[in-house]
C-alpha cells in the first residue's frame, strides 16, 4: 500500500537544452528512497544537480527521464502535499507577514476561518507571534527565513522540500535556526529533503545524507546518521561521519578528468 510522504525517485535523468550548444546533462539515472517522516540531505559539488532534483520533485520541471512517485502516485505538477523553500525567503515585499504566509493557501479549497486558523498557528510555530502584522523590510533575515518554513508548511504538506534554505544567513543565526528547524521537523514530522552545501548542518538534521557526484549528477553514497538527537558536533563520531562524507566527495572530484 503507497504510503503519504513517501517519496521513490526511479533512475531520473535530466537534460536540458542550450541555445548554440550540445545539450547538457544534469542528472543521470538518479535513485532515491526517502521514508514518511525522514529527514534527508543532499550535498556534493556545485553543479551536480542538487537544486534540479529538488525542482523535479516539487513539480516544477516534468520533463525528465525516470519516475518520481509522492504516496505511490507519479507528479504531475505542484501541489500542496510538497512545500519548499529556498534560500531566499521570497516574501513579497508590499505584504505583511500574515499575507505571506496566507498565499501559499490562496489555491487551497479549505473555509477561510481553517485557512485564517493555519496561518496563525503556523506563525506561532516558528516563534513569530506578534509580528503578524510587519513587513519583510521589518524582519530580519533570520526572522524573514522563519516566515519562509512557516509559508511552506502551512499547507501541511507530506514533503517540505528546503534549497539551502540557511545559506545567506550569519553563522550564529544559521546555528540557531538549525535546532529550530529541528524542532519544527520533529514536530511536525513532515519528510523534509535539505540540499545544503555545509556538511555539519547536513549531519546535524539528516537521518541520512546523500552525496551527488557530478557531472552530470549521480548517487554517489548514501549515508545513515545513527548518532542520538540533540547532535555534538566535536564528538568522535561526527567528526568521523563529516570527514567521510568529506572524502566521499573528494573521491568524485580526483576521479574527475581537468578542464
Amino acid at each position: 500500500m503507497a504510503t503519504p510522504g513517501h517519496l521513490e525517485v526511479r533512475n531520473v535523468s535530466k537534460t536540458y537544452a542550450v541555445a548554440g550548444r550540445p545539450p547538457v546533462r544534469v542528472l543521470s539515472r538518479v535513485s532515491l528512497d526517502v521514508q514518511p517522516g525522514a529527514f534527508v540531505s543532499l550535498v556534493g559539488p556545485s553543479g551536480c544537480g542538487k537544486s534540479t532534483l529538488l525542482r523535479l520533485i516539487i513539480g516544477l520541471d516534468r520533463e525528465h527521464g525516470g519516475d518520481i512517485l509522492i504516496g505511490g502516485q507519479p507528479i504531475e505538477g505542484p501541489a500542496l502535499s510538497r512545500g519548499i523553500v529556498f534560500q531566499d525567503h521570497r516574501l513579497l515585499p508590499w505584504l505583511t507577514l500574515e499575507d505571506n504566509i496566507a498565499l501559499a493557501l490562496e489555491n487551497a479549497r479549505w473555509a477561510a476561518a481553517d485557512k485564517a486558523a493555519a496561518v496563525r498557528d503556523h506563525i506561532a510555530l516558528v516563534g513569530l507571534a506578534g509580528f503578524e502584522k510587519a513587513y519583510p523590510h521589518q524582519l530580519s533575515g533570520g526572522m524573514a527565513q522563519r516566515a519562509a518554513i512557516a509559508r511552506g508548511i502551512v499547507g501541511r504538506p507530506e514533503i517540505l522540500l528546503l534549497d539551502e534554505p540557511l545559506g545567506a544567513l550569519d553563522a550564529l543565526t544559521r546555528v540557531r535556526l538549525q535546532a529550530e528547524l529541528q524542532r519544527i521537523w520533529r514536530l511536525e514530522r513532515i519528510t523534509m529533503i535539505l540540499v545544503t552545501h555545509d556538511v555539519d548542518e547536513a549531519i546535524y538534521l539528516s537521518d541520512q545524507v546523500v552525496v551527488l557526484a557530478g557531472s552530470p549528477g549521480r548517487v554517489a553514497t548514501e549515508i545513515e546518521i545513527g548518532l542520538p538527537r540533540p547532535r555534538d558536533r566535536a564528538s568522535v563520531e561526527f567528526v568521523a561521519l563529516k570527514q567521510r562524507i568529506l572524502a566521499a566527495m573528494g573521491e568524485d572530484a580526483a576521479q574527475r578528468p581537468a578542464a
